[in-house]
């Protein structure tokens, strides 16, 4: 994709008949797609039918997008919304896999019984996760994981900054209680 691309740039041309610019789109953030559903519903398998689900919904409206925000929020605000259709309608009870993510990180210059601790602080946090309600779990995801701002989550959620930041507190509130209790 030539550097002087951008976002809107290829939506344009896609909307104007050009599908390779719709695949230049897709080569840059299906990663973040997948990794934020497999972050949503938990596994590999789930989160590979939910991005076949934001690129088949991704082509039939990418015609439509208004350019009122960026095409990445936009991405975004579709993934989350198949991840959590996609945990309601098939009741799922899976945790949030980060391991992947984050055992990169453990490997380094630590000992190795301080990174055993630190994996099984990561394992206790993912089996909490999945035992808080998906809105509550959403903002966690976003905010920890993602590392995104209030303001960046209530654009891609529709829901207030105040309404978030509880959800926030009552998850992180959560998440603490249950590790108490296994200790």
């Amino acid at each position: 994709m030539p550097e002087t691309e951008n976002d809107f740039e290829l939506v344009r041309k896609f909307i104007s008949g050009d599908d390779s610019s719709f695949n230049r789109i897709i080569r840059k953030y299906q990663e973040k797609i997948y990794w934020h559903a497999r972050r949503m519903t938990g596994n590999h398998l789930d989160a590979d039918e939910v991005v076949q689900e934001v690129l088949i919904v991704l082509y039939k409206k990418l015609k439509d997008f208004q350019f009122r925000s960026s095409l990445y929020t936009w991405i975004y605000r579709i993934t989350t919304t198949r991840s959590i259709n996609f945990i309601r309608k098939r009741s799922l009870r899976n945790f949030i896999s980060f391991e992947d993510k984050t055992a990169d990180k453990l490997q380094g210059k630590n000992d190795i019984i301080y990174d055993l601790e630190i994996k099984e602080k990561v394992k206790k946090i993912e089996r909490n996760l999945q035992r808080l309600p998906v809105k509550q779990r959403e903002v966690f995801i976003l905010r920890n994981i993602e590392n995104l701002s209030y303001e960046e989550i209530s654009v891609i959620t529709g829901k207030s900054v105040g309404g978030l930041k509880a959800n926030y507190f009552h998850a992180v509130k959560k998440i603490l209680e249950m590790m108490k209790d296994e200790e």
